[in-house]
């Protein structure tokens, strides 16, 4: 598709890193779902979520989590207006196309716990009032896996509204070569717009309208089920899980100019959407597995069932 590598070749004017990164950033954005960029610090995942913002082209806000922060902070409030003796709405930084959340985890559960209507809904509740968010609305997100101090794990309820955990590398011998190349030459402006909010709503729809046959309905509901009932796993894919996985699944086959879903859509798209959803037993986790290997496991065991095999 034009816009895929009309993308790739503009982030990687400034960003030297694998291009599936970028290709599921833009699946999740014509999904309709939130991404949680998950990396080691210095390998650039603010510096890519910035340069994918400017390209869809909306309004854009970045949040720097810190440990006080607060709700207010993120969604705003009403303050008193001491001209007018009146309370006036002060929008805060959610009210925008893409959310930026630098660094997540380093707020506590109730300021992050302020992004899980708005994630789900599109919508926040301030003071009893339903405000609706601007539409296509986004939050892009990073976290830092390793650091333990100053660090609060993301609740499962705000896990589970990530479309795709993306996992950023340190890169190839080759690209941080690349990335030293980038960085010599004078400072690049922002990334021109590719897209804008219309016609990302109008992608949103195209993606909407891909066929999804009942056989790959099924494979979607077999993998999200057989993690449930993983002896390794406390805490299974969810029924969103399930969709999220299908919606990201019409993205992939929209990319690809097809007007109908793969089995191979599901499978390349399973661990990105799937694995941060799952939660291990702590004897599981001691035993060195990890969510990405169960699910590894279950795209080996759970079959792919189609029309001539029922």
């Amino acid at each position: 598709m034009v816009l895929r590598e009309a993308l790739r070749a503009q982030l990687a004017q400034i960003y030297a890193g694998p291009v599936e990164i970028i290709d599921r950033l833009l699946i999740a954005a014509l999904a309709g779902g939130h991404v949680l960029l998950e990396g080691v610090p210095g390998v650039a995942k603010t510096t890519l979520a910035k340069a994918f913002a400017a390209s869809l082209g909306c309004a854009f806000s970045r949040v720097q989590f810190t440990p006080d922060l607060l709700p207010a902070d993120i969604t705003g409030g009403y303050i008193l207006n001491l001209r007018t003796q009146e309370f006036t709405l002060r929008r805060g930084p959610i009210f925008t196309h893409v959310l930026l959340g630098d660094e997540i985890n380093r707020a506590p559960a109730k300021t992050q716990a302020a992004l899980l209507e708005a994630m789900q809904e599109g919508q926040v509740t301030l003071e009893g009032e339903t405000l609706p968010l601007p539409d296509p609305f986004l939050v892009l997100a990073t976290q830092n896996p390793m650091e333990q101090e100053g660090v609060y794990p993301l609740p499962e309820a705000q896990v589970d509204r990530f479309l795709m955990k993306i996992a950023v590398p340190y890169p190839s011998e080759a690209q941080e070569r690349a990335m030293l190349d980038l960085h010599g030459r004078a400072a690049r402006p922002s990334p021109p717009a590719l897209l804008d909010p219309a016609r990302l709503k109008a992608l949103r729809a195209e993606v909407e309208a891909i066929h999804v046959s009942e056989a790959i309905r099924d494979y979607i509901v077999a993998l999200a089920r057989a993690s449930r009932v993983d002896p390794a796993v406390s805490l299974g894919a969810s029924p969103r899980a399930a969709l999220a996985l299908m919606r990201a699944a019409k993205a992939a086959a929209h990319l690809d100019a097809r007007d109908f879903t793969l089995p191979d859509d599901v499978r390349a798209l399973a661990q990105p959407v799937l694995a941060h959803r799952l939660s291990l037993h702590p004897e599981a986790a001691l035993e060195g597995l990890t969510p990405e290997a169960i699910i590894e496991g279950l795209l080996d065991a759970v079959p792919y069932r189609g029309p001539a095999d029922r």
